[in-house]
């Protein structure tokens, strides 16, 4: 469904993306790992015509996504869970979830599901979002991703700044979307939840993909070079 080849890119004179693999089939759930600064947020970006690739391939269900626009990409049922959120403050939470539809104007039963996913969203559905907690506000922008009914996904450490007992709920979510079919890469600090989670990892070092395979394929010897931990 995703097939990254060869990427590069810079932010300005700097070469941060060295030439980064990555793929994910239909319904699969990918892991992106690596220690901060390795490329991992690019990558997603480089993917969303964010970051414009300087090199290599970015596809999706066979088109080739570096022709567009950044604007144009969404509708070809590709969606991004920033890190950090990226919600607008001042909107309420239903106002929030009605801009990510390319119409503003998303269908009832497609909120009535994000709202199954998050009830507490549901219960503040008028209040401004820059007034809900943390987890709330993840809760927000995983449900404002869901809405234009995407085949991926894109999760960018979706648990960071969370207390342990939202970030399992956090978790439990991406892996019940995940279920209903959805494509997902997730980018994740927490290395132990991501091989439970996810059905192959990739692992990035210095803006190049070092290794890819099944979480029971991950050595405690690798985990410890590229992760820190054993």
């Amino acid at each position: 469904m995703l097939k990254v080849e060869g990427l590069h890119a810079f932010y300005g004179k700097s070469h941060v993306l060295h030439g980064v693999d990555l793929e994910v089939g239909p319904g699969e759930l990918v892991g992106l790992l690596g220690r901060n600064g390795m490329g991992k947020t690019t990558t997603l970006k480089a993917v969303m015509g964010l970051v414009r690739p300087a090199r290599g391939r970015v596809e999706f269900r066979g088109e080739d996504l570096r022709s567009l626009k950044a604007h144009q990409i969404p509708g070809r049922g590709i969606a991004l869970v920033p890190q950090g959120r990226g919600l607008f403050p001042e909107l309420t939470v239903l106002e929030n979830l009605r801009i990510a539809h390319p119409r503003g104007r998303p269908d009832p039963e497609r909120l009535d599901q994000v709202f199954e996913y998050f009830p507490r969203l549901r219960e503040r559905s008028s209040q401004k979002a820059g007034t809900l907690s943390g987890g709330e506000q993840q809760m927000l922008a995983i449900g404002r991703a869901l809405v234009p009914n995407p085949r991926l996904i894109l999760f960018d450490e979706p648990s960071e700044g969370l207390m342990p007992l939202l970030v399992r709920a956090i978790h439990e979510t991406v892996r019940a979307i995940n279920a209903m079919g959805v494509g997902a890469v997730l980018v994740e600090q927490n290395v132990r939840a991501a091989l439970s989670m996810c059905h192959r990892v990739y692992i990035l070092e210095g803006g190049r993909t070092v290794w890819r395979g099944r979480p029971d394929e991950l050595d405690d010897a690798t985990q410890q070079a590229y992760l820190g931990v054993g």
